[in-house]
């Protein structure tokens, strides 16, 4: 940045690049629409008011909005790569993503975090990174790393790193595990986000007094508000899987709650959903619908995300910030007419190159499995997972051998089963699941929450025992598995977590295999596999299976 030139541009000494003309800006300093024009220079805004430039834009009269922020996401959970993705999210207006890449991370360790910080220096976004505190989330599952505090201090200093990423491990925290607060004490000063879904109470606080300082895993109004109480940013969610802005912006704007402190987040969201809808831009609108103010909204979007991450320089359209900046043609339906990312338009933008090493490219390996693998004992009882539509949150539901044997006849019970992938140690468990459908066949991937081991659920066995070996031959994805053949399969090379194909290609081919994992009877209320993806997931509550065992993510115990 040039300090000098860009003061002599603001004062029309020397002409700025680029002028955008008869604009009506949203100040969310101040909550008002001013009209104007916005001069840049060199990828920043030098002035607002009466300007002309080398190159002017008449934007007549549509509104121009910051550039979006999004507070919390994983991007590997679009399946694509950083590059791609960041295309994407341009588009929609998003012009900041601080994400946490502990799913890649949970798969490749530190060369993998390399890998990611690269990329974010090629995608074209602004592309923060949280430092993965949780890999693996928990000592009951085996990822294909292990990262300690030692390991994360090396990311510590890099200029896209703001902080610690979700701490997922409350029970950890909560009793004073050295090794957790070890990494908290090592990124002291920066950014640390939370992760506590139904945090309440005197465990808030003591997970709070641990430095502790966003949380994007609220479900309802109430246990928002109660956070928002006690400090913590809150991150407000929808996602593909979870979608909880409708009750938490419902409540405030019902109450009046200041959202000083609130912020918008996608955490979980396919590609395909965020070409429809968006991603912020889809959570502004959403909530001018359930009556917030439109500038309230964008100010949640914009410059309140970029307060609690400390990015000084982005959320606004004013002297000194960056050109990110959005034209929309009115504050109802907040359709994006144009996107300028350091004043230079989206649509305009090369595709960024994409190149990854073979080190996240072979991560799909297993020792045989034996006959019996998902054989379940024989006993008078079994704890169920039960899937609850729109939540990744699960039930723990009591079974009697013969209400199990009724689900299974009728199709409301599957098997469920997970195949470590990393390693090769050979660990597998097999339980049942409620609520997913499937009438026939097996549905399986190596995108399973946080550990990405293989996860399958079926009807049958061998079905079940072909997807995990087509897994192992695709290097990783999705696969559908009907009477011993391949119904449906989609690569996803990178890490098993990411394609490499194009934006285009990639919502092409999961399209389809969507379509046919609903075919097969999948509940057409959930995702059949971001739903499936969250099953191995054991922060969050009520009961999970990772590749040790079924486990109790209330008690933090296995059943």
């Amino acid at each position: 940045m040039n300090i000098e030139k860009m003061i002599k541009v603001a004062q029309m000494q020397e002409l700025p690049e680029l002028v955008l003309k008869n604009c009506r800006i949203v100040n969310v300093f101040t909550g008002e629409i001013v009209s104007g024009d916005i001069a840049v220079s060199e990828g920043y805004i030098v002035g607002v008011g009466d300007y002309d430039g080398i190159k002017n834009v008449d934007v007549g009269g549509k509104y121009v909005l910051p550039g979006f922020v999004n507070s919390h996401v994983h991007v590997e959970s679009s399946m694509v790569t950083p590059e791609v993705y960041a295309m994407e999210e341009m588009k929609q207006g998003t012009t900041t993503i601080i994400t946490d890449p502990h799913e890649i991370v949970n798969v490749g360790g530190a060369e993998a975090m390399k890998e990611i910080l690269a990329a974010a220096e090629r995608s074209g976004i602004n592309y923060y990174v949280m430092v993965p505190s949780c890999v693996p989330a928990t000592p009951f599952e085996h990822s294909g790393a292990v990262m300690e505090a030692e390991d994360l201090v090396q990311f510590l200093d890099h200029p896209n790193v703001l902080g610690l990423a979700e701490m997922m491990n409350v029970p950890g925290v909560l009793s004073c595990a050295q090794p957790v607060l070890d990494k908290i004490k090592a990124f002291s000063g920066k950014v640390i986000d939370g992760h506590f879904p139904c945090g309440r109470g005197k465990s808030l606080c003591g997970y709070i007094s641990a430095g502790v300082m966003t949380d994007h895993e609220s479900r309802t109004y109430d246990e928002a508000l109660e956070k928002l109480r006690n400090g913590l940013a809150v991150l407000v969610r929808e996602g593909s899987a979870s979608r909880n802005l409708d009750d938490i912006i419902s409540g405030i704007v019902a109450n009046g709650t200041d959202t000083g402190n609130v912020a918008f987040c996608s955490d979980d969201k396919h590609l395909a959903d965020i070409r429809k809808y968006g991603t912020i831009r889809y959570n502004i609108k959403r909530s001018v619908e359930l009556g917030m103010d439109a500038v309230k909204a964008v100010q949640i979007a914009t410059i309140n995300a970029a307060r609690i991450y400390g990015l000084k320089d982005i959320g606004a359209v004013a002297s000194g910030y960056r050109a990110d900046m959005v034209v929309v043609n009115d504050l109802h339906d907040f359709a994006v007419e144009e996107v300028y990312k350091d004043g230079c338009p989206v649509s305009e933008m090369p595709a960024p190159e994409i190149s990854y090493g073979s080190a996240l490219t072979k991560n799909v390996h297993f020792v045989p499995l034996p006959e019996d693998a998902f054989d379940i004992p024989e006993k008078d009882s079994y704890s169920v997972i039960g899937v609850v539509k729109r939540q990744i949150i699960t039930k723990n539901i009591e079974m009697t051998a013969e209400q199990l044997k009724s689900g299974l006849a009728d199709g409301s019970v599957r098997k469920i089963a997970v195949v470590e992938r990393h390693h090769d140690t050979g660990l597998h468990a097999a339980a049942y699941i409620k609520g997913y459908g499937l009438t026939h066949g097996a549905i399986a991937t190596t995108v399973a929450h946080d550990s990405h081991n293989i996860i399958i659920v079926g009807d049958n066995d061998s079905d079940m025992f072909m997807a995990a070996e087509e897994l192992k031959r695709i290097g990783g994805g999705y696969i559908i598995v009907k009477d011993g053949k391949v119904e449906g399969e989609l690569p996803l090379k990178l890490g098993g977590l990411m394609s490499l194909e194009s934006a285009d290609d990639f919502i092409s081919s999961i399209r389809t295999v969507i379509e046919k994992a609903y075919s097969l009877g999948v509940d057409p209320d959930i995702d059949p596999f971001i739903t499936l993806s969250f099953m191995a997931l054991p922060v969050i509550p009520e009961i999970r299976i990772t590749d040790s065992g079924l486990f109790d993510s209330v008690k933090f115990s296995f059943i």
